[in-house]
């Protein structure tokens, strides 16, 4: 799917008579990839002319754009800073990746927690890229008042 293609799945979502938050089509997941130390070396931002020798995780490269041509939306959000936005555009495209949305300036030093309204769901890159599996694990939520057992 194009990136042209892409933005035509996201349609106008209602709720009491008002628009909200555009939301794909179920079954199509919305992937956000980092790129340095998950796809490809991890090259920090001070060191940019590294950019563009960066070597490419080859699974990493297979199973992202298995995951577009299935129909799936990938966008690499980064933490390199909007100027190396050239670089990385050129060096995605060089090595093959099919992406439709680059997000840069990610906040640099990990130890992420995602707050959103919409489902999340987080997978740790840990040197392999897979198809993904389930795995039953705890996890920090609000508390909505409800127990859990």
């Amino acid at each position: 799917m194009k990136r042209e293609e892409a933005d035509k799945f996201l349609h106008d979502k209602v709720e009491g008579g008002e628009k909200v938050s555009p939301v794909l089509p179920k079954g199509i997941k919305n992937y956000l990839i980092d790129i340095d130390g998950t796809i490809c070396d991890d090259i920090p931002n001070e060191e940019p002319n590294r950019m563009v020798t960066a070597e490419v995780y080859p699974d990493a490269l297979a199973i992202c754009n298995k995951w577009f041509d299935e129909g799936h939306m990938i966008c690499f959000f980064t933490s390199r800073i909007e100027e190396h936005r050239t670089i990385t555009e050129k060096w995605l495209d060089d090595n093959g990746f099919k992406y439709h949305r680059l997000l840069m300036g990610k906040p640099r030093g990990g130890n992420y927690h995602w707050i959103d309204n919409h489902m999340v769901k987080a997978t740790r890159y840990k040197g392999q890229f897979t198809d993904l599996v389930q795995k039953n694990v705890t996890i920090e939520v609000f508390n909505d008042g409800q127990n859990e057992e």
